[in-house]
């Protein structure tokens, strides 16, 4: 593809000053699976990764990648849509029935459509080619941050919370209601334990990205939106007269502190 060598021509250099985020997961071994048939952006992608300390596996077609990614254990999935065999989407609606791994898509269109509906089918965030390399290792690094770092046995277990009918288990990421269990995506996870945590509070939308992505550059309004929708479809009796998560029109989003 054109846009990769220009992306390796241009924007590959890994820079050696790391931001805040990215050092929190330097030197972590995370397992990552590339799905991409352009072989040399993945030869880039997977040198930055391994400079980084991870250890990378490739797959350039959508039926080899969806095998791998169910058969072995990954802490981040690269998932790009336009793949042979299996397009991405179709390869992140099969693993998402059996795995809410972090899945970072890659698409080489500047789409809004395509962009929802990744996030709508249970994706964690997106790049669009061609992108920088600081870029996508913060991406990377943003993902990881809680499915790694916080894992870490120095650091301490967070509370489990139980608000109305609804029950959180950080531990083991579990979320019920009325004692029913509700899939959710890593990211549905974090966004509705950081607003649940932080009960009657109201956050803007670039507060929540800022704590539940841990990204500044990237403040993506839509991205919220999609994430809410998702989530309020998953646990609200009625998604359009929600109960849980509340709309503060013209401020953003807070959880309901009221016992319901």
């Amino acid at each position: 593809m054109n846009t990769s060598r220009v992306f390796a021509r241009k924007n590959i250099k890994l820079e050696n000053r790391r931001t805040k985020q990215e050092r929190s997961v330097k030197n972590v071994k995370n397992k990552i699976l590339i799905i991409d048939d352009d072989l040399d952006l993945c030869i880039l992608l997977k040198k930055n990764l391994k400079t980084d300390g991870h250890q990378v596996t490739i797959c350039h077609d959508g039926e080899a990648g969806l095998t791998e990614a169910i058969t072995n254990s990954y802490q981040l999935i690269v998932l790009d849509i336009m793949l042979p065999k299996k397009s991405g989407f179709d390869v992140l609606s099969d693993i998402r029935k059996v795995s809410h791994v972090p899945v970072l898509m890659l698409t080489a269109k500047d789409s809004e459509v395509d962009k929802v509906s990744g996030l709508r089918m249970g994706a964690d965030d997106y790049l669009t080619k061609p992108f920088g390399s600081n870029e996508f290792l913060a991406r990377v690094a943003s993902l990881l941050r809680r499915y790694t770092v916080f894992n870490a046995n120095d650091v301490q277990v967070e509370p489990t919370l139980d608000v109305g009918n609804l029950y959180i288990d950080p531990s083991t990421r579990e979320v019920r209601l009325n004692d029913v269990r509700i899939d959710l995506t890593a990211k549905e996870f974090d966004l509705l334990y950081f607003l649940c945590s932080n009960k009657g509070k109201v956050f803007t939308k670039k507060q929540i990205y800022r704590s539940v992505w841990e990204d500044d550059y990237a403040f993506d309004d839509n991205n919220i939106m999609v994430h809410i929708r998702r989530l309020r479809k998953k646990i609200e009796p009625n998604p359009e007269a929600p109960i849980y998560i509340l709309t503060v029109w013209g401020v953003g989003y807070k959880f309901s502190g009221d016992e319901v």
